[in-house]
């Protein structure tokens, strides 16, 4: 509804302009009616008025007064007189006010009927412009985006019969001129920052990200950068004087962020049809980052092609030492020979061999694992589908130190239950009672058939373990109704059961002191 204000010290009038107007059928309302400009000056002190109503001769403060206080507050507002003069000179000057209209006294309330109801189709007509102005300037933005990037895939280009030149020329990228040069921006980490961000936070580094280049670039007249992705900035970059500070650039970018980025650069290319050759090469460069590092500018120029790993049979060699130097607890030994594992980084060809050999050396691992009864999985805590993590690393050091980690983790452990006189007879109750979990099973009923007290068995489980039995029995059956509530053709009571809980409320109880929430929440999740 548009707001209305009435003037007219005429109090009859001013009444049968309230009464007699259909001013809801019209999409208004009366929001003042006041006898004199000053309180219709008071009312637009606290109301934006879109159309106000004016007798022009009022006492103190004319009609034409106050309408000319009333535009100068809002330039757009929509201005009525009424008056019973014929006078021209009164006529004049409201046109000179551009008035929407001049109804004379006494009033037709047809004529004014009419007169507001064009002033609404107006106000209507102006608003949907605003609207698709401001639509057009919230989605040009987005669209320079998307005809540059499909600029840089080859998908389009200036000589295209489809308006492209128009529309390039209206963002200003007729400017772009060789030579020119794509550099790809890639904020590091971007998989474990997540963990820690919300996706609106991850969304604030990269829009942080943009400001900064655009900021530097604008200061340096040298080209224009755009998003390709959630993680990815891209710059293209021209003039004839790129290449001498185009570091020094990307220095001055990157000391101004509080995250790790690191960037691909293209070789120069002397047309805009080129720019895709540019673009691919630093999408190359930034795959390099698997070897050069992270956190740098790296060149196409550097970035080596090279020959697969020589043969399995060498890696096996290396493997089995590896493993020789877990069983003997040898930290310092296990470092070395991972080191030696990934000394071939040079005769790696891409980062998905990388990923390969990694995944190679675990599951080499867990083999090796199996020959002394224990289970890589288990002893780590991880899930199969856990390894997943593997791809999050992007570069050789993090997966080095990262695979160092685990194995000296896995040969402590070996080395403690080497130790143990005990872990034989633990390891065994603990096959049990995975075999056993349907069961109502207790910790007597495992000391009968091991003859043991209760008590003793108890405390054996403290010492090896370090947890109690019924911690350990527990988290068993909630790691195990975990995986069976992914699978709907369960129903929740039926996964109770099968885990050895005959009461679904103590079961509920125990699932949401585990993992946080009740097992439907949890299935809902997945």
């Amino acid at each position: 509804m548009y707001k209305v204000l009435l003037a007219d010290d005429e109090h009859l009038d001013l009444e049968g302009m309230k009464q007699f107007i259909p001013w809801t059928e019209l999409g208004l309302e009366v929001v003042g009616a006041v006898n004199n400009g000053f309180a219709a000056c008071e009312v637009m002190d606290k109301l934006s008025i879109d159309i106000l109503v004016t007798d022009v001769n009022m006492p103190n403060m004319s009609g034409l007064e106050l309408a000319r206080i009333a535009i100068d507050r809002k330039p757009d507002i929509r201005v009525v007189f009424v008056s019973g003069y014929q006078d021209f000179h009164y006529v004049k000057q409201a046109l000179s006010l551009k008035a929407c209209s001049y109804v004379l006294k006494p009033m037709d309330d047809e004529e004014l009927i009419a007169s507001l109801h064009q002033i609404v189709q107006d106000l209507q007509t102006e608003e949907k412009r605003k609207d698709e102005e401001e639509q057009y300037y919230h989605m040009k933005p987005m669209a320079k985006n998307d005809l540059l990037i499909r600029l840089l895939q080859g998908e389009t280009t200036w000589e295209r019969p489809d308006g492209i030149a128009k529309i390039a020329v209206s963002y200003g990228l007729d400017k772009l001129a060789g030579p020119l040069r794509t550099a790809v921006l890639e904020m590091d980490d971007l998989e474990w920052i997540q963990h820690g961000d919300t996706q609106s936070g991850t969304e604030q580094k990269l829009e942080v990200l943009l400001k900064e280049i655009n900021e530097v670039i604008l200061e340096h007249e040298m080209g224009y950068c755009f998003r390709l992705s959630r993680q990815r900035v891209a710059v293209v970059i021209h003039g004839k004087g790129m290449n001498d500070n185009i570091h020094e650039m990307f220095e001055e970018v990157t000391a101004r962020l509080s995250f790790s980025v690191t960037i691909g650069l293209g070789e120069p290319v002397q047309d805009v049809s080129q720019l895709p050759i540019s673009y691919k090469q630093a999408l190359e460069a930034l795959d390099g980052k698997m070897f050069f590092g992270k956190g740098d500018v790296i060149n196409y120029e550097d970035v080596r092609r090279a020959p697969e790993l020589s043969d399995a049979k060498t890696l096996d060699i290396r493997l089995v030492a590896l493993f020789k130097a877990m069983s003997e607890y040898d930290l310092v030994g296990i470092h070395d020979e991972i080191e030696n594992l990934f000394q071939a980084e040079s005769t790696l060809s891409s980062r998905f061999t990388i990923y390969n050999l990694a995944m190679y050396i675990i599951f080499k691992l867990d083999q090796y694992l199996h020959t002394l009864d224990e289970d890589l999985f288990e002893m780590l805590g991880m899930e199969l589908r856990s390894l997943d993590v593997v791809l999050k690393f992007e570069t050789i050091g993090d997966i080095r130190s990262w695979l160092v980690r685990k194995v000296f983790e896995i040969s402590e452990k070996i080395h403690q239950r080497k130790n143990s006189k005990n872990s034989k007879l633990i390891r065994e109750i603990m096959n049990i009672l995975k075999e056993r979990i349907q069961e109502n099973i207790t910790l007597k009923d495992i000391a009968q058939q091991f003859l043991f007290s209760p008590n003793y068995l108890g405390h054996l489980f403290k010492e090896e373990v370090g947890k109690s039995f019924s911690e350990i029995l527990t988290g068993m059956r909630m790691e195990r109704a975990r995986e069976l509530l992914k699978d709907p053709t369960l129903k929740i009571y039926e996964v109770a059961n099968l885990v050895g809980y005959k009461y679904i409320p103590y079961f509920s109880r125990q699932f949401r002191e585990a993992y946080g929430m009740t097992p439907m929440d949890f299935r809902k999740r997945e």
